[in-house]
This record gives C-alpha cells, structure tokens and sequence, in this order.
C-alpha cells in the first residue's frame, strides 16, 4: 500500500472515461480490513484511507453514469470492463430494478396479440 502508487491510480481514473484497472480485484475489501485491523502498522494510512475512498467514489460516479446511459439509449447488453465484483453488486439492484421497469413499461406500449379493438 503505497500512497504515490494510489495517488497515480486516483488520478488515472479521473482522466479516463472508461474504467481502469485495478491493482486487485478486491482492493476495496483488503483496504478496509487492513486499515480496520492494522492501520497503525501502516504508513500514512489515514492518506491511503482517503485515496481509495476517492478512487472508489470516481469509480462509483463512472458506473452511475454509464448506467444512466445505458437506460436512457435502451441498450440490451453492457461491458463491464475491469469493475470488480463489489462495484457492480453496489448498482446491481437499482440497475435491474431500472431494467425490469422500463421492459414492463415497452411491453405495455407495444399492442398484444390478444388485444381487443375498440372499434364498434
């Protein structure tokens, strides 16, 4: 856990527009059981506390993003390229919940097989 490392990794994030790789797929979890249990052990953990928080907040505003957009164009498939598993089960249910909304709402829209004129 190296600050300057961290610092590079924040700001590599904040330049791009897709997502970067991480140095582990499981950084958020290591740091936090590392910080919770060993931080006085650990240079600068306050510093390194704040850095990941700030990678996994930029992180987070991405994956917000891309599924707003994702919504809006009505896609049917998504990559999820170089997200880890605790970034995607945080949007998981609000995006799920999204995509079964808005298929119930096309299939309202769209007339049914069975559908009854009204004309008289």
């Amino acid at each position: 856990m190296d600050a300057e490392k961290l610092e590079e990794i924040r700001d590599q994030e904040r330049k791009e527009d897709t997502f970067t790789p991480m140095p582990s797929p499981y950084y958020m979890e290591l740091t936090k059981l590392l910080l919770n249990y060993a931080s006085d052990s650990i240079p600068k953990a306050d510093e390194i506390r704040t850095l990941v928080k700030d990678t996994w907040d930029t992180r987070i505003a991405k994956l917000r993003l891309s599924a707003d957009s994702f919504v809006r164009q009505q896609e049917a498939h998504a990559k999820l390229d170089n997200l880890t598993l605790m970034e995607i089960n945080t949007t998981g249910t609000f995006l799920t919940q999204a995509l079964d909304h808005m298929y119930k709402l096309r299939t309202n829209l769209q007339p049914g097989e069975n559908a009854q004129s009204q004309d008289f």
